[in-house]
């Protein structure tokens, strides 16, 4: 059993191009008890016994108890305590005990995390982790000087089989200002994101699902469902994730346009692909198409009450094998049927599916700056010890003969039925061991993929994972990431706060603007955005791309 365990499980290096480096204005607190090894420290795989000698060992434990901090995102499951469940209590009982360290969680909100981290580190009371999706936002911690830099020898020496995963991954991206400052979760080239419609929807309108080739035809048939009664498309409030205009966008898509223009952090307002976005919404809202008052529903929550309740007609999450959206629904719709939105459906005539790719590392995290050194080796024996097959497996699947039972390729089987006291959290416990991984990794591809069907497929519903990803694959081309700069952007810390909220402003009042009006009201609200900081954050990045300064 612990070898099929094992060769379903074990963490493959993410083997990447590319080496982030940059300058900050940021005053880094350096702590005393730091001895950095320098970029010319490249450990290897025998790290672990050459630098055996030069830090403490620790592997029966801490002589006196160490208290580590983790974060953890909050997603406001019903029924579920982030910080107090069976999984916390195994990590402090498997892991914490046996290294008398005290684990704790820090609830970090998801649809808030930025502003939950500011508020952290300005009472002093961040964990000892600090990570983030996108660079962009985890370069501008470290402009804050709340990171502090790494000993890569002491990574390894700590966390053999952790470093061993990541260390390429590491050396690429994780330098910045000369400074060894971010270490990653693997990521593997897939994406468990949904986006369903109502099939039976869909068919009673004499429309078929394939049918919906482009904005036009999704337009179209979204009158065809105002006009029966049936519904509107989901739609929620913009906020944070800035990635709307991309399918409006010319392709190919020159490289310097994108570097100055995608940013999923900053929204890129004044573009003629944002101008066609809005002009499409702004028709929507004006025809009944989405609800008027689609800006109330600011979360996933409040998307997914609309679904369920039968209000709309689209809805996209992160599914996995115990997401609740379909059962809730069926509850209020026996009858109700399921697809997957293709891709096309989004996109105006004559352009291509485009989207964000990630880039290839999942979670992009730093070591506090008040962190001690007991602490910051703490952190490396955690992921240690969560690198270790049997103990990765657990988390991920819960207990055999409970939540699981094993099939012949050693893939775990899920109980749907299960809700003991080991019942998973809705995404599979991904909050907990994201921080080696964003998703499983298998042998093989044909393994890999029959275990993310399995992961993500909701009991019943296996051909929806199946439908994205081969939409994934067919469109694969067409999906890039943000362009990486290599120093940091100042402006753009600055500024992005600022023009986060004014976007909103400006943004909900075109759309729900009559369309007559829409031409003069958008260019009003661009000359507003440009002024009040975007412009700045344009010349910043211009120099930037005529200096080279990004990949």
């Amino acid at each position: 059993m612990y070898k099929k365990r094992l060769v379903s499980l074990a963490l493959a290096a993410v083997m990447t191009v590319g080496m982030l480096a940059g300058c900050t204005n940021g005053n880094n607190n350096e702590p005393t008890n730091l001895e950095p090894s320098g970029n010319s420290a490249s450990p290897s795989a025998s790290a672990n016994e050459s630098t055996n000698a030069k830090y403490p060992d620790y592997s029966k434990g801490f002589t006196e108890k160490v208290s580590l901090e983790i974060p953890v995102y909050e997603r406001a499951f019903e029924g579920w305590n982030v910080i107090d469940n069976y999984y916390t209590r195994y990590i402090q009982k498997e892991f914490g005990d046996k290294n008398n360290i005290d684990v704790k969680f820090v609830p970090i909100t998801r649809s808030a995390e930025v502003r939950d981290y500011e508020q952290l580190l300005a009472s002093g009371k961040a964990p000892d982790i600090i990570f983030h999706y996108d660079m962009p936002q985890a370069v501008s911690y470290y402009g804050e000087g709340v990171m502090q830099p790494l000993d890569w020898d002491e990574m390894a020496n700590y966390a053999p089989t952790y470093w061993e995963n990541m260390s390429e991954t590491i050396k690429q991206y994780g330098t910045i200002d000369d400074k060894n400052v971010f270490f990653f979760a693997s990521r593997p080239n897939v994406n468990n994101f949904v986006s369903i419609i109502r099939k039976d929807w869909v068919e009673k309108v004499g429309m078929k699902v394939e049918d919906l080739t482009s904005l036009e035809k999704y337009n179209e048939m979204l009158v065809k469902w105002k006009e029966t009664g049936l519904g509107v498309a989901g739609v929620g409030l913009i906020k944070d994730v800035f990635n709307y205009s991309y399918a409006f966008r010319d392709w190919p898509v020159d490289p310097k346009y994108r570097a100055l223009y995608s940013d999923i952090g900053v929204a890129d307002f004044t573009t003629a692909d944002t101008e066609r976005f809005l002009k499409n919404m702004n028709y929507q809202v004006n025809n009944g198409l989405i609800d008027k008052e689609f800006y109330l529903r600011d979360d996933g929550n409040k998307n997914k009450a609309e679904f369920v309740a039968g209000h709309t007609g689209t809805y996209g999450e992160y599914f996995a094998s115990n997401s609740d959206v379909i059962a809730a629904t069926l509850k209020n719709n026996p009858e109700a049927q399921f697809a997957v939105l293709p891709p096309t459906a989004l996109v105006p005539e004559g352009r291509v599916p485009q989207g964000r790719a990630d880039w290839p590392f999942g979670f992009i995290m730093g070591i506090n700056h008040k962190a001690t050194a007991e602490e910051r080796a703490a952190v490396w024996m955690y992921l240690e010890w969560m690198s270790q097959p049997d103990n990765l497996f657990l988390l991920q699947n819960g207990v055999e003969g409970q939540n699981y039972t094993l099939d012949s390729d050693g893939l775990a089987v899920k109980n749907p039925d299960f809700k003991g006291e080991s019942v998973l959290a809705q995404n599979n416990n991904k909050d907990y061991w994201g921080l080696v991984t964003e998703a499983p990794q298998y042998a093989t591809p044909e393994l890999a993929r029959k275990a993310y069907i399995r992961n993500w497929a909701p009991a019943g519903y296996e051909y929806l994972i199946e439908d994205s990803l081969n939409y994934a694959d067919k469109y694969r081309e067409y999906s890039m990431p943000d362009t990486l700069f290599t120093i940091v952007l100042n402006k753009v810390n600055e500024n992005k706060a600022d023009l986060n909220n004014l976007f909103q402003e400006l943004y909900l009042k075109i759309v729900i603007g009559t369309e007559d009006k829409f031409d003069e009201a958008y260019a009003a609200a661009k000359k507003q955005y440009l002024e009040a900081g975007y412009q700045e954050i344009l010349d910043e990045k211009q120099a930037a791309i005529d200096a080279g300064n990004f990949k």
